[in-house]
């Protein structure tokens, strides 16, 4: 069974939550965080990405970097923007989206429980991106990005926590993409006890939907502080929610050419293994095995032949099907992760983002996913399989910057 913990967050004054609040530090790229952070000198992308405030010729990567979000946490806190909560406690943040809600519980999850597997992933990470927050964790001494978990549902807890959002919220505002953010603090400590217990007693693990690189990089900061390790570094920043309320989107795929084939080569390779069929419109998927190709101004939808996948997890999740008889055959794809050739455009982009770059001339084709069901995650990460690199792109995210953990 889990173990979460309440924490001491380090948080902005109400007045201050949507100006201080950003997106999450890996959604944008170090250009685009700059222009979302300009002319607002509390934005947490000073924090989270502090390049912005360096000149545009610095390694993104390099020492100053984090040095430079560590000058600009300390300031935060000196100047009253950010303050720390005197007690440790819960929180309760809920999400609003296109009319509708998802609600999680912001705690400390056990690196205990990451490290034997309480905690389940479904994705390998990236050595250098495990880097990049293991640094700015070291440096800052803060876990300034939340780890998404689910778990699969209890009914306690949803009425614990629906009863306490009766209360007023600490935070509730409106971010500029027109997704609610709204917060409470559970700071009683007989609730805190029976959160603590629920979970102890009745989720046997959880599972990341998002935030793979910084769930590992909290593990390895641990242990590279050894014997100097503080009581803070034994648990890292998430928040957790109950599996009937996440939404998961498409994840789809870009790619810069046809591997030296004509069109007409190409359509007639990936017959083999689909049946392939014009569409009047942008085609989005309705349900698994179903695949929408994008090739020159035309739409198709691919629908995978039975002999084509295994019913397994791995190899009935349609990312695998695509790869598996068209990505590697045809396009010789060997590896999503490594492979220039290959692009990913989440959902939350819609599909004419994919019509868009293919029509630029930046690249040659596209192919749209049906999403992974939260039901193929867990069944995956139970398995102890993980899935192709950008299988699941969860919406709405969590902003950085209203809740902190501080090592």
């Amino acid at each position: 069974m889990v173990t979460i913990s309440p924490f001491k967050a380090l948080r902005p004054a109400a007045e201050l939550a949507k100006q201080v609040a950003s997106r999450p530090y890996d959604v944008l790229n170090s250009k685009e965080a700059k222009v979302e952070a300009q002319g607002n000198n509390v934005s947490f992308l000073h924090i989270t990405k502090g390049e912005i405030d360096l000149p545009e010729s610095m390694d993104t990567h390099a020492p100053e970097v984090y040095e430079k979000a560590k000058e600009n946490l300390d300031a935060f806190i000196s100047r009253n923007i950010l303050f720390r909560e005197s007690k440790a406690c819960y929180y309760i943040y809920e999400l609003q989206m296109n009319g509708k809600s998802q609600t999680g519980l912001v705690c400390g999850s056990s690196v205990d429980d990451y490290e034997n597997n309480l905690i389940k992933k479904h994705e390998f990470t990236r050595p250098e991106k495990e880097l990049d927050r293991i640094n700015h964790i070291k440096t800052t001494g803060a876990q300034t990005g939340n780890v998404f978990l689910a778990y699969r549902n209890v009914a306690e807890i949803d009425e614990l926590i629906n009863k306490w959002k009766e209360k007023s919220p600490v935070y509730n505002f409106t971010a500029d993409d027109d997704i609610q953010h709204t917060v409470w603090i559970v700071n009683d400590d007989d609730t805190i006890e029976k959160i603590s217990t629920i979970f102890k007693e009745k989720v046997p693990c959880t599972y990341i939907a998002d935030g793979h690189h910084r769930a590992a990089s909290a593990a390895k900061v641990r242990a590279a502080l050894g014997a100097d390790t503080p009581e803070g570094a034994n648990i890292f920043l998430t928040t957790l929610f109950p599996s009937d309320q996440l939404y998961i989107m498409d994840y789809n795929r870009v790619v810069t050419d046809l591997n030296g084939l004509s069109n007409a080569d190409f359509l007639s390779a990936i017959k083999n293994n689909f049946s392939v069929e014009k569409a009047e419109k942008a085609f989005s998927p309705a349900k698994l095995h179903d695949i929408g190709m994008y090739l020159d101004k035309q739409w198709y939808r691919l629908t995978a032949n039975e002999n084509s996948y295994a019913e397994d997890p791995i190899g009935v999740l349609d990312i695998s099907i695509l790869q598996n008889n068209l990505l590697d055959p045809v396009l010789n794809i060997k590896d999503q992760r490594t492979d220039k050739r290959i692009d990913f455009i989440g959902g939350i982009r819609g599909l004419h983002e994919l019509e868009k770059r293919v029509n630029s001339g930046e690249m040659a084709v596209a192919f749209s996913l049906h999403p992974v069901t939260i039901q193929q995650l867990f069944d995956i990460a139970d398995s102890g399989n993980v899935m192709r690199p950008k299988s699941t792109w969860f919406e709405p995210k969590l902003r950085d910057g209203l809740l902190t953990h501080l090592i």
